[in-house]
């Protein structure tokens, strides 16, 4: 239900989508702070106000316990999508110009909501996030918190705008930034996907600090599991918008590293004119590191070449089947490390003895044979990017139930 401001019609309207999974034990006093804060938001210049919680198929009491509230809407997946899922189920049912969200295991302050709403409207932000990495207190976890902040300076490193947490689960965001938000995840990789995509959109962010309190309840993530999925999707959603800088970077250390390797020996010549036995597989080395270092720099360039073939809207194109592709994926896989094989025993033998009996040829078949393996990986990758991008509209289509 919505609470209007009679006759103030410049009052803003927010919508406030909480998703809940099997969270009977704390979403009452969820739901209750959020009713307390229709006055403070009206204070601020919210006139209409509403609440929805998406129950993301639980299996105990959860929409039972949210039906019992007025003033809340409940929204219910007959099956369990995904924390993301749940949030678009939320954002495409509501009615605000304004949506915010924050997660129902107690852990967010909902009081925070006319601060955060407050910090987007004067300060002209196009998203506000939480930050619980900025506050005095905090009930996170040290892992996470620490996991938190590796992952904010990694986002900061790729998007070279200042950020302090990533990940966070209450924003508050205007709704004409979702076009360019979506597409995103279905899982609790929602919000660091949406994080690095309102950055390289040119989004206006802003933070602001909350108190972030411990859950009610067990915990539904995986420190391992989903710290893994957040490092992912954050390089592979930075991947997608700057493949020349994060592929270049790679290129670019990889050669350093090349020619750091190969100083040595270098040296050496210049100094004595000729190059001890053992030297001469540390040159092949650095000819190794450095043609793969090219090549990947090499590959970030031509990856930032076709995706500005792609306008912002585009149909699914053309490409090689995906058995096709996993193939040559496969098979480049298969060759690299058949090219490390071939290698590891004279690298084996030189780290034991300093010296190197296997025939050179070992090595130098070895080395080819994993520059080529990288190479038909290198393809798949960015085969696999120029699909999905190919296919972002019609994933926008079906983020924002449109069909």
């Amino acid at each position: 239900m919505a609470d209007e401001s009679a006759g103030d019609v410049t009052a803003a309207t927010l919508s406030v989508v909480v998703p809940a999974y099997n969270e009977e034990n704390a979403i009452d006093a969820i739901v209750e702070r959020l009713l307390a804060q229709r006055e403070p938001l009206r204070a601020v210049g919210v006139g209409t106000y509403e609440i929805i919680v998406v129950d993301d198929g639980s299996r105990d009491c959860t929409a039972e316990r949210v039906a019992s509230h007025e003033g809340v809407r409940l929204v219910r997946h007959a099956r369990n999508q995904g924390y993301g899922a749940a949030l678009k189920t939320g954002f495409a049912a509501a009615s605000g110009e304004w949506l915010a969200f924050l997660d129902a295991d107690g852990t967010y302050p909902a009081e925070e909501l006319p601060a955060l709403y407050t910090a987007a409207r004067d300060g002209g932000a196009d998203l506000v996030v939480g930050s619980r990495m900025m506050g005095t207190t905090s009930g996170m976890p040290l892992v996470r918190r620490v996991g938190n902040g590796i992952f904010a300076a990694l986002l900061t490193l790729v998007s070279g705008r200042r950020v302090s947490d990533s990940a966070s689960g209450m924003r508050v965001f205007r709704r004409s930034t979702l076009p360019a938000l979506y597409p995103l995840p279905d899982g609790l990789n929602f919000t660091p996907v949406m994080s690095v995509r309102a950055l390289y959109e040119g989004l206006r962010v802003v933070e602001t600090p909350i108190v972030y309190e411990e859950r009610v309840g067990q915990s539904k993530l995986s420190v391992a599991k989903d710290g893994l999925r957040f490092l992912r999707s954050i390089v592979w959603t930075a991947a997608l918008y700057n493949p020349v800088g994060i592929f270049g970077a790679v290129g670019l250390a990889l050669m350093a590293l090349a020619g750091f390797w190969g100083l040595p020996p270098v040296l050496f010549y210049l100094r004595h004119r000729s190059v001890p036995e053992d030297q001469i597989y540390r040159l092949f080395s650095v000819l190794i590191i450095a043609t793969a270092g090219i090549n990947v720099a090499i590959f970030g360039l031509l990856s930032g070449a076709i995706f500005n073939l792609f306008p912002t809207v585009r149909a699914p194109a053309r490409t090689l089947p995906k058995r096709m592709q996993q193939t040559l994926a496969s098979a480049g896989v298969v060759l690299s490390l058949s090219g490390v094989l071939l290698m590891t025993p004279a690298l084996l033998e030189w780290l034991r003895t300093a010296h190197i009996t296997y025939h050179w040829s070992y090595f130098a078949a070895g080395g080819t044979l994993m520059l080529v393996g990288l190479q038909l990986s290198t393809w798949f990758v960015l085969l696999t990017m120029v699909t999905e991008l190919a296919g972002r509209a019609d994933l926008i289509r079906r983020d924002s139930r449109l069909d």
